[in-house]
């Protein structure tokens, strides 16, 4: 039998290994309803998929698809989309649409939609019932981790030998929208009550998040931080259920993703309860058995958050990210100066697709889910994300040797007023100086390795590069020879050997390239 996958570590850097070998996830998320049809993928999905180096799809499975009538499982669905994976050459990362998805509950079966007693729903000030099954109804998280639990005994019966499923997300952008918290009658009975011990400990002496160690109720012991705390608490344990249920049957690595929190930064503008960056301790206290939180992004400052989610105990996976050209220099970012465990562009699908024919999203709804509209403009993705893509898989090799070190240093074009950066080597500084930005292409972005004192490897797209010596040091650094090529499986494979006019003025252009530099000092 193959050992499932998991999360294990190379350098001290939290890994993903499938059939026990290091895997870097070059992802693609479909739209929502794509998988819910296996005729559908067959015509209008697997064909895109191809040719853009993709080795991950990222799908949602949805809980009213197994289950739709009460203890009635059909499982027909995820078996044919595991056999067209497998006939693809994908792997797959399976979304778990339960209770909920981007806040509300809508891909709960229909018997569990009717029955809004048993499966009461969260209620905003004014007692206005939303269309969100509360976390704390216990009925409702025993119901969905009883299907989730069946779901993953049926991925064990049927992959756990092909591995076609490497790991799963748990809900999708959980929390409350439209309301501050859940002010429903369980929920306020709650919010009333003792703050559990173990919360007020985890929070005794937190700067950011001080617990008033004398009170007893959420709003006595974090004032005005009580909503959120106390929402992430309810959804994290209804989490953290869920996810046992399914762990307990088949042990496959699983994460919960974030709808971010961003202008106007009030809790019910995004969704209150959910795994934000600044609610990560909570998160991890109350879900231990999620590997990582990941955010999806669309906002234009996609670098910053991807550093502010990668941590040593956060891996980043970026389940969801724009899909415009400039996107895919960030990739190349994520797992050069984040390690990330994977990267996934929303909406893959289109990306092939003739722009002629897309469907673009409504303004409103872009407005409503505070997403920047020129994040989905994939009309000009499909070759640099192929390239881009292809490059990584190359470049595989390189990174699991030198991730970690300080010979290996990645960069990206953080916003429009980001010119460069300065990287400092051990014998040499090197100043990269940021290509301009064009509408429709890659910002730049690379990584230079230094595979020996006087010898480096400048990988990436869209820039120019100057080798100084050491502040202090007199000396002028000269290029002896440089090498454009390739890489062939972490192997710079030569081309040109560039001199004269060519050499001074090296320029990685807007398709990711690698050159190699040896220099001396006079």
């Amino acid at each position: 039998m193959s050992k499932i996958p998991y999360i294990g570590e190379v350098n001290g850097i939290k890994t993903l290994f499938v059939d026990d070998r290091p895997f870097f996830v070059r992802g693609g998320e479909l739209h929502n309803s794509s998988s819910s049809s296996l005729e559908y993928m067959e015509e209008k999905v697997w064909p895109m998929l191809r040719g853009l180096n993709m080795n991950t799809v990222v799908l949602p499975v949805a809980w009213e698809n197994i289950e739709p009538t009460e203890g009635g499982f059909d499982f027909s669905l995820v078996d044919g989309l595991l056999d067209q994976a497998r006939r693809e050459g994908m792997k797959l990362v399976i979304l778990w649409f339960g209770l909920w998805k981007n806040s509300e509950s809508n891909y709960v079966p229909m018997w569990v939609k009717r029955n809004y007693e048993t499966y009461w729903r969260a209620e905003n000030a004014k007692g206005d019932k939303l269309n969100i099954i509360s976390p704390f109804c216990k009925a409702a998280v025993e119901k969905d981790a009883l299907a989730f639990g069946k779901l993953l005994e049926h991925l064990k019966d049927v992959d756990s030998e092909d591995n076609t499923v490497i790991f799963l997300q748990v809900e999708n952008e959980i929390g409350v929208l439209h309301s501050e918290r859940d002010f429903s009658a369980g929920a306020e009975s709650l919010f009333q009550s003792a703050v559990p011990e173990d919360i007020k400990t985890l929070f005794d002496g937190d700067e950011r998040f001080p617990a008033n160690m004398d009170g007893q109720s959420w709003p006595e012991v974090f004032g005005e931080n009580a909503c959120e705390m106390f929402m992430c608490w309810g959804y994290a344990n209804a989490v953290e259920t869920i996810v046992q249920s399914g762990q307990r049957q088949y042990k496959l690595p699983m994460y919960a993703n974030a709808w971010l929190e961003q202008h106007p930064w009030r809790p019910g503008t995004y969704p209150c309860g959910g795994p934000i960056a600044k609610m990560h301790k909570i998160w991890k206290h109350c879900a231990p058995s999620l590997f990582t939180f990941g955010p999806d992004i669309y906002v234009p400052y996609t670098a910053d958050v991807m550093d502010e989610y990668a941590a040593p105990d956060n891996p980043l996976f970026v389940p969801e990210v724009r899909k415009d050209p400039g996107a895919v220099s960030y990739l190349l970012y994520a797992f050069g100066h984040n390690n990330a465990i994977g990267v996934s562009p929303f909406g893959v699908e289109d990306i092939n697709a003739d722009p002629a024919t897309l469907k673009k999203p409504p303004f409103f709804v872009m407005m409503a889910l505070n997403i920047d509209p020129a994040a989905m403009d994939c009309s000009a993705t499909a070759p640099y994300l192929s390239a881009v893509y292809g490059f990584i898989r190359e470049m595989e090799p390189l990174l699991l040797e030198y991730r970690g070190t300080a010979h290996m240093k990645s960069f990206v074009k953080h916003n429009a007023v980001d010119d460069g950066i300065m990287l400092s080597f051990e014998k040499y500084d090197i100043v990269v100086n940021y290509g301009r930005t064009e509408e429709k292409k890659p910002v730049a972005s690379g990584i230079i390795y230094e595979l020996a004192p006087d010898r480096f490897l400048m990988t990436g797209m869209n820039y120019t590069f100057t080798i100084y010596p050491k502040m202090g040091d007199r000396s002028e650094v000269v290029i002896g020879e440089a090498r454009e090529g390739r890489l062939e499986q972490g192997r710079f494979v030569s081309g040109r050997i560039l001199n004269g006019d060519e050499r001074m003025d090296i320029n990685l252009g807007d398709m990711p390239g690698a050159v190699s530099v040896e220099v001396y000092t006079i």
